[in-house]
């Protein structure tokens, strides 16, 4: 049978890397994708992750770039579901990408897509999240205990390291464009964790670094993608 892999993003902002690498190890491991946004429209990636973010740098990979030009024109990706049409017992799988200029906050905090993500978690499904990603995993309360869905699971996400270093090396030139919100991404999510112990950051940033804590895979950065995508194939194939 068909595994069936369900990718939310926002309209616009997201990071392609993190949409587009994990995609095309789903289709050529013959899996499903489908992919949602808040209300169905066709959504687009952060463009300064593919011009360049200062003087043409820091931007996505041409491999990356390539497989985005490829995602663009998949059927799957040109008819999304909205938020409130996904039926998380249809798929297999779940997966919450990162980016973090601030058409994000859309599908960041979408009351809409919490609920969604809150049955697959009662479900068991699958569920990958990567940079920015795991904070809708934060901001998801389950009501029977009043926490969110990541107590007492380990995992890890875009790291205090890696928020700053962004916004350091770019503030003079954008500003706040690699700050999301004022608190970062790993602050708000150790509030929420049994204990901070549960936040993993990894080594080196250029070592690629994937933590598993039961049906959870999280990673932190683009950097971890491949190593991400792999993952989540042998989990969802069931290796």
């Amino acid at each position: 049978m068909t595994k069936k892999v369900l990718i939310p993003i926002p309209d616009k902002d997201f990071d392609l890397t993190e949409v587009s690498i994990p995609w095309k190890y789903f289709v050529n491991n013959g899996f499903d994708v489908t992919f949602s946004t808040e209300k169905g429209k066709v959504g687009k990636a952060d463009p300064l992750l593919i011009t360049g973010v200062i003087f043409g740098k820091l931007g996505a990979k041409p491999e990356a770039i390539e497989a985005y030009r490829e995602l663009e024109q998949s059927a799957s990706f040109q008819d999304p579901i909205p938020y409130e049409n996904i039926i998380p017992g249809g798929y297999d799988a779940l997966i919450l990408p990162g980016g973090h200029a601030k058409g994000m906050r859309q599908y960041l905090e979408s009351t809409v897509l919490q609920e969604k993500v809150l049955e697959f978690v009662k479900l068991n499904k699958i569920i990958g999240a990567i940079c920015h990603g795991p904070l809708v995993l934060a901001r998801t309360t389950d009501p029977e205990t009043g926490r969110s869905v990541l107590y007492g699971r380990k995992l890890t996400s875009l790291t205090k390291k890696l928020e700053r270093m962004a916004y350091y090396l770019t503030f003079w030139k954008l500003g706040r464009y690699y700050r999301t919100y004022p608190e970062y991404v790993q602050d708000e999510i150790i509030k929420v964790l049994k204990t901070r112990k549960d936040y993993l950051t990894g080594g080196s940033i250029w070592k690629p670094f994937v933590v598993e804590h039961g049906n959870l895979i999280t990673a932190r950065w683009p950097n971890d993608v491949h190593l991400f995508a792999q993952t989540l194939v042998k989990r969802i194939k069931g290796l």
